[in-house]
């Protein structure tokens, strides 16, 4: 979280950006801000404060040098160099507990390579870029970070009525919010994460209100690529005290190229923590895509459901259904701390349940058969006679989910 009395780190080009960057920092030493500053800029800089990191130690840290950068004469390379570079300075700073904030700004470049940087500083320190692109899709330069976007309106390109007016509210935002304390009472309260689907909200609100009762704080990423890629994210950072992974529909994605897919490093992070974590094959009976007419042609005469009219959902069969089992057990057998399987055997989703769209227990019994056949003997897997969505599968969650903290 963010440092109390820290410094606000103020990355950008100090050098085609200096009058501007010079605004920025007068802005924010005048409301009595520490200050840090790193130029990613690789020509000479042009302002009129101290530069903390210089651009040839930025660069060096990279892997290269500065007069290679400008030899080559390449603006892409030079612009992922320097925001890996910032990147490195950042993270030895916020691993001294100094840094309360950062903020950067730019067009193109300066917001590729601020965005980069970012990328090091752990949730809840303040993260703030004015940026000409903030209207845009910027998804993956973001990624799972808690960033704030602001737009410039105007190009970063020299001072006018409305640059010196967006610049002065950026840095208020930057510094506003570096001031923001984390509760004591919120720290010292138990955490869990979750796994959430439209398909498995009824098991999910009933765990967590069990969850709440026990004194657990609850919290709920949605399965869309981006939910359980944040969720990896955070548990890697140490939020959470154990995982109730109910929906672990985007190893589909990422196995049938789904629109949905966390990437290969989803149910991971449990494991290499070593936290306790109960998984369920939730939702594993479908592939995301979206309109109909975007369906690739190989998947084309599968079993396809309209989930809304920009979410077509694909039957995952049996084939796929083992490899999903082997791939669940690969992960979770590196898990350092206890973890448990549970399997609903009347179905994995809201439309896996008798007379459902997507109701098929032999694809169901080849996905539990596979994930019982390549899980460590050390890991327990226990098949319960319900849906997914049935209270007593939910509150078999919990009590198993309890024993496992309190046994850890």
């Amino acid at each position: 979280m963010a440092k109390e009395n820290g410094a606000i780190v103020i990355l950008g080009c100090f050098d085609t950006k200096g009058e501007d960057f010079s605004y920025l920092h007068k802005c924010i030493t005048s409301k009595g801000k520490e200050v840090i500053t790193i130029n990613v800029g690789v020509m000479d800089p042009n302002v009129d404060f101290r530069i903390d990191f210089g651009n040839e130690h930025v660069s060096e840290l990279a892997g290269t040098t500065l007069d290679q950068i400008r030899k080559e004469g390449d603006r892409g390379k030079a612009v992922g160099f320097m925001g890996r570079g910032a990147g490195a300075v950042i993270a030895e700073l916020v691993s001294q507990g100094t840094v309360s904030g950062v903020i950067g700004m730019g067009g193109g470049g300066g917001t590729y390579m601020a965005l980069s940087a970012m990328q090091q500083v752990p949730l809840g320190i303040p993260k703030l870029c004015l940026s000409t692109l903030a209207t845009m899709d910027l998804s993956r330069q973001v990624g799972v970070k808690d960033i704030t976007l602001m737009s410039s309106v105007v190009d970063v390109a020299g001072l006018n009525s409305i640059s010196t007016l967006l610049i002065e509210q950026a840095a208020s935002g930057i510094c506003a919010m570096s001031e923001v304390e984390r509760k004591a009472d919120r720290e010292s309260q138990k955490s869990i994460a979750m796994s959430m689907f439209g398909n498995t909200t009824k098991c999910v609100d009933r765990c967590t209100k069990r969850l709440k009762e026990k004194g657990y704080e609850v919290m709920a990423f949605h399965a869309t690529g981006v939910g359980g890629a944040a969720m990896e994210s955070l548990i890697k950072e140490g939020c959470f005290d154990a995982v109730l992974d109910i929906t672990t529909t985007e190893l589909a994605d990422e196995l049938c190229g789904g629109i949905l897919s966390a990437g290969p490093d989803r149910l991971t992070a449990a494991s290499e923590m070593g936290i306790p974590q109960i998984v369920v094959p939730g939702c594993m009976d479908m592939v995301n895509f979206a309109h109909v007419d975007t369906i690739p042609e190989k998947y084309k005469s599968r079993q396809l459901y309209n989930w809304a009219p920009d979410v077509t959902l694909m039957r995952t069969d049996k084939a796929e259904n083992i490899a999903l089992g082997v791939l669940l057990a690969k992960k979770i057998n590196a898990s350092k701390s206890p973890v448990v399987v549970l399997l609903p055997k009347q179905g994995i989703s809201q439309i896996d349940s008798a007379g459902g769209i997507f109701y098929n227990p032999e694809y169901n019994q080849a996905l539990f058969d596979s994930i019982k056949k390549n899980v460590n003997k050390n890991i327990p897997v226990i098949e319960l006679e319900a849906n997914i969505n049935d209270g007593h599968f939910a509150d078999a969650l919990v009590e198993h989910l309890l024993k496992i903290i309190n046994k850890n």
